[in-house]
């Protein structure tokens, strides 16, 4: 059976948030300052954080989040500037999906690249299957998300653990910031793998069956007892602590 969690608080959300703005930073996830990492507010249905518009990720505090719910407008009072993507992409998944904490979309280079991909994802590496069958697709439409893309979004991405947007990116999704984050780790390094695997062969890679790849996932995900980021996250910032603890301020 599952293990009990406690509940969560906002000060605790709010730290792990800043947390995987400066660890994706770290790793060069970020794009200027596009793409988003949203955590939804612990008792606040409807309530989501998310980083000022114009902020590096580097640069992301624990109260420099800003509060806005799934209808986009910014209910914490400091009328501080978001990005209009991060209401329609964001509030989008999580008015779909209340049970999810964390939202986290990127420009990777190698998540680009694989969303360019017509197969997407193959069962070629250790990571891949973990996310094997996890993963939707959502055809590019533009910039704009209007209410019938967020609509066909959140179907595409269902109940799985992340969607590609086709020739846009990644976006991946976690009942905790840890685990959202952990998933977005093993994807870009799959990802990576894989490119540059077809790079080396001219495109030919060594799949396994289906039925490894399902052995496999199964054989990680276990009973649901265990979440990814679990044991990864406090390593992780422990890491962080001693490099820059000011994503805790």
């Amino acid at each position: 059976m599952p293990t009990h969690r406690p509940e969560r608080t906002e000060a605790q959300v709010r730290i792990d948030l800043a947390a995987a703005y400066r660890l994706a930073a770290q790793r060069g996830w970020d794009d200027t300052v596009y793409t988003h990492i949203s955590a939804s507010v612990p008792g606040e249905p409807g309530v989501y954080l998310i980083n000022r518009f114009g902020a590096r990720f580097d640069e992301i505090t624990a109260s420099s989040l800003v509060k806005v719910n799934t209808r986009g407008e910014v209910v914490d009072g400091t009328a501080g500037p978001v990005n209009p993507s991060g209401f329609a992409i964001h509030g989008a998944v999580h008015a779909a999906r209340p049970e999810l904490e964390c939202v986290m979309h990127l420009h990777t280079a190698a998540g680009v690249a694989l969303a360019m991909l017509p197969d997407g994802l193959q069962p070629t590496s250790q990571w891949a299957m973990r996310l094997h069958r996890q993963l939707g697709r959502h055809p590019y439409e533009g910039l704009a998300f209007g209410a019938a893309e967020r609509e066909r979004l959140v179907t595409n991405l269902g109940q799985l653990d992340g969607v590609i947007l086709e020739n846009h990116g990644p976006l991946m999704v976690g009942r905790s910031v840890a685990e959202a984050w952990m998933l977005m780790y093993l994807l870009d390094r799959a990802a990576q793998a894989q490119l540059s695997a077809m790079a080396a062969s001219g495109g030919q890679v060594r799949a396994v069956s289906e039925e490894l790849a399902m052995l496999t996932y199964r054989q990680w995900v276990g009973d649901g007892s265990e979440r990814d980021g679990d044991i990864e996250w406090p390593a992780l910032l422990r890491g962080l602590d001693a490099a820059d603890p000011s994503y805790r301020d």
